[in-house]
């Protein structure tokens, strides 16, 4: 009999679980991992139901459940196990930790389907001979053979069904039922995708003689296979496959060419849904080689090792960027497929799901359905349908960004995390997880293998290789043998005693990005830094216009003529005399991107230039189509942020210009240089990438600094060498474990007061297996009208600073300081 009682996990900030009773009703369909609908205080709340308990504690009034949401449920036992570690490591409320992983509830209805196993046929055949197999009561038998008329599956739920809901799950834990749920919603808009199918073309017959008519089908035959090869050139080498209608434009075709290359087998084509967060002018595809060089051959090779082996392990696919690391993530699924298993693929962009997407239908098939596809950009509707997609095991491979790592996969035997090192993986909001770091414990769950790729692995995980607790593979060259493109250093102060300017662009870069517009290639200008200046200055008292609720500059913005703040949003009018003294003398200070553009179109009127930033591109469509223009030709220059810094194959671009390449090394953030060198190197090999060969300048005032000479030489292992000293000399990660402690609140008075409590209870144990600094003034003084004051945690066991802050959370709720004042990140990867 099923427990009367469960303990539900709510998406509250409080550190536990809270008991409630299942009504004799509903105690059927409670189970660990099924959301529930509870009263709590006044309200009612979503939960997800973490046990059943055969008794509720003592002198505790107890509520009952008011509804079950899902009858299957929505978390497998392993994603339970998973949320209870998260809880654990990252001292996060274990319901807010559910509640980052459950898909969205949607107002829309969701059916149920009942399906027959073969199991459950031979059951329902036995009731025709007067025989009840497994145990079954006639009640039982007596569904199982209406189930078996009804050609195997039913809907709707069991009371319609005129069956128990505790009969169903008996029925369905022998085997003889599957139950699935579905997200009823609108019906999909979809576009036909068409990709180039590998079958050899038919062979152009030669014509024996030289008659009129000979000579006109020759010359239509000739136009018919420019046109053919046009189009494989779109879809095999260029962009890979492409919607209809993009690809009709592109190629210059009618639609009568593309259907009738699909009848003679030359193409293929597929449904693909329009989701409001995906663009038919995707840019981003780069199709596969299908040929392994041979250290794609050899890391491969590896891979199937770890396989056979069946069990848990971590690799590190290091490869230079243009490497083909793609092309071995392909081939590792494709292996865990045929092993029955699934797979689960992040990348830490958006943008790069539909890619990934669209490179597993190209390699498996169009027929292949299997991959779903998770990130915050989908509607509700439609993350709950992907989401119920891979729970009822319809999809076999999930790629997705950080919140992917969630996804209701079973028996998965395959993990890859792209670009490991990426900040995105890092949760910025409670529960503070790193996606990383998750993946591979979630494959440790499951036995799993955590394959983990970059052209410039994170300093923890490449020590982790290099000790031997990662198994590494490397690529060390590009594919066909390419070239890395020349990496070239403009100091911007030679350039000013050359030239006397203080333009953003040097004379270097000018006669570069003159050279492509003469050979009609194109270039690339990264500047990490939007808007159009980043800071207003008064010349006469030297003060700057800060924000109301943080303290930090106001960014000017010339062509939405007003002042920013990046971190809350805030905006202000542009003064026309300074706040402070009211001279006139106001002074924008600092290129952004937008300044950058607006220069650009001054020197090179002719170009086509445009800008992609996250103020050009608000929304996903705005973003593919400047890549899809530019990766056409239609653009000359594109300007950005170090959104183009990564995940982008084009294969006209001979130049790069990284302007204030130095910006990121002033940051109060021991990872800064680590950054800085992550951000070259990426953006380094975005040239070259083609068959043209590509120069990267990188204009900077700190030339001599270890990070850009690294960068300059895409040396790795030597940068690596360098920061590991700095790292084990100051005692930071990968050597130490860190944790940042930030005390907050709108009252200053509130938040000295609550710092001075906290320092008390860290101060006996200073230096007791724990270094301690602070309390002190955040970098950022004040965020979002809070106060902000600071203590950093290191410790060379990981356990002892866990015990530690778990101990600091308790004294802060014994002296009533609020959950939401004191905030808790483990692993940071910024300490502002």
């Amino acid at each position: 009999m099923t427990p009367p009682f469960c303990n539900v996990a709510l998406p509250v900030p409080l550190r536990t679980t809270f008991t409630y009773a299942a009504p004799e009703s509903l105690q059927g369909t409670v189970q660990p991992g099924s959301r529930v609908l509870v009263p709590f205080r006044k309200k009612s709340m979503v939960g997800v139901v973490v046990e059943l308990a055969e008794a509720a504690p003592p002198e505790t009034k107890i509520r009952e459940i008011t509804s079950v949401l899902d009858f299957v449920p929505a978390l497998t036992p392993k994603l339970i196990e998973l949320a209870h570690w998260i809880a654990a490591y990252y001292l996060a409320p274990v319901g807010e930790v559910f509640h980052a992983m459950l898909p969205p509830v949607t107002e829309l209805k969701s059916q149920r389907q009942i399906l027959l196993t073969n199991a459950g046929r031979d059951a329902a055949a036995s009731l025709s001979g007067g025989e009840l197999s497994h145990g079954l009561t006639y009640a039982e038998a007596a569904f199982l053979a209406k189930l078996k008329e009804r050609k195997g599956t039913m809907p709707g739920p069991a009371a319609k069904l005129g069956v128990e809901a505790s009969a169903l799950q008996r029925l369905q834990r022998l085997g003889l039922i599957e139950i699935r749920e579905t997200v009823q919603g609108r019906s999909r808009r979809t576009q036909r995708v068409i990709a180039w199918k590998d079958s050899p073309a038919a062979a152009t017959e030669p014509t024996p003689g030289k008659s009129e008519e000979n000579l006109n089908a020759e010359t239509q035959s000739s136009q018919r296979n420019r046109r053919e090869e046009r189009i494989r050139e779109l879809l095999e080498t260029e962009r890979g496959p492409l919607p209809l209608a993009q690809l009709m434009k592109l190629a210059q075709v009618t639609r009568a060419v593309i259907e009738r290359m699909l009848r003679e087998g030359l193409l293929e084509s597929w449904e693909e849904p329009i989701d409001p967060a995906e663009d038919p002018f995707d840019a981003m595809f780069t199709p596969p080689a299908h040929e392994l060089n041979a250290e794609q051959e050899s890391a491969l090779k590896a891979i199937r090792a770890r396989f056979e082996l069946g069990e848990f392990g971590v690799q590190l696919l290091h490869g230079v960027t243009g490497s083909g690391k793609t092309e071995v993530y392909l081939r590792a699924v494709q292996e865990t497929l045929a092993r029955g298993e699934t797979a689960l693929v992040l990348v830490p962009e958006i943008a790069l799901t539909l890619w990934i997407g669209r490179q597993c239908r190209s390699w498996f098939g169009a027929r292949f359905e299997g991959v779903a596809v998770l990130h915050s950009s989908l509607s509700d509707v439609e993350r709950a349908r992907e989401w119920w997609r891979v729970r009822n095991g319809e999809a076999r491979v999930a790629v997705g960004t950080r919140s992917a790592v969630f996804a209701p996969l079973e028996n998965i035997g395959l993990i890859i995390v792209d670009e490991e090192q990426e900040n995105s993986y890092k949760q910025e909001e409670t529960p503070r997880y790193h996606g990383r770091d998750v993946a591979i414990v979630r494959a440790k769950m499951e036995g799993a293998l955590a394959l983990l790729g970059s052209a410039t692995p994170s300093m923890e995980t490449y020590h982790h290789a290099r000790e031997g607790k990662y198994e590494l593979l490397t690529l060390a060259s590009r594919v066909a043998d390419r070239s890395l493109a020349s990496v070239e250093i403009v100091d911007l102060r030679q350039d000013f005693q050359q030239t006397h300017k203080t333009s953003p662009i040097s004379a270097a870069l000018h006669a570069g990005i003159q050279e492509c517009l003469v050979n009609g290639t194109q270039a690339l200008v990264l500047i990490n830094r939007r808007g159009y200046s980043w800071s207003v200055l008064c010349r006469s008292c030297g003060a700057s216009v800060q924000c109301v609720n943080c303290s930090i500059s106001m960014t000017h913005h010339k062509q939405r003529n007003r002042l920013e703040c990046h971190y809350c949003g805030s905006i202000q009018a542009i003064p026309k005399v300074c706040p402070k003294c009211q001279s006139k003398y106001v002074y924008f200070f600092g290129e952004g991107s937008e300044h950058l553009e607006e220069r650009l179109r001054k020197e090179f009127p002719g170009a086509r230039i445009a800008r992609l930033d996250r103020d050009t591109a608000r929304t996903k469509r705005q973003y593919q189509e400047t890549l899809g223009a530019f990766a056409g030709g239609a653009l000359d220059i594109l300007v950005g942020t170090q959104m183009l810094a990564k995940g982008h194959d084009f294969q006209r671009v001979t130049l790069v210009g990284v302007v204030s390449a130095d910006s990121s090394l002033s940051l109060p953030d021991f990872r800064a240089a680590e950054r800085t060198f992550q951000l070259l190197t990426q953006v380094a090999g975005r040239a070259g990438r083609g068959e043209l060969k590509g120069r990267v300048l990188i204009q900077t005032f700190y030339p001599e600094h270890y990070a850009i000479q690294d960068a300059v030489k895409q040396d790795f292992s030597a940068f690596f060498e360098r920061e590991l000293h700095f790292r084990r000399m100051m005692a930071y990660p990968p050597f130490t474990s860190l944790a940042n402690v930030i005390v907050r609140d709108t009252s200053l008075e509130k938040t000295i007061r609550w710092s001075r409590q906290l320092s008390e209870y860290f101060s006996p144990h200073d230096d007791k297996g724990v270094r301690i600094l602070g309390p002190a003034t955040a970098p950022l003084a004040r965020l979002k009208k809070e106060h902000r004051f600071q203590f950093l945690l290191k410790s060379p066991k990981r356990s002892v600073l866990t015990k530690l802050l778990s101990g600091a959370i308790a004294y802060c709720e014994s002296k009533e300081i609020p959950d939401t004042a004191v905030l808790v990140d483990m692993d940071p990867l910024r300490l502002l």
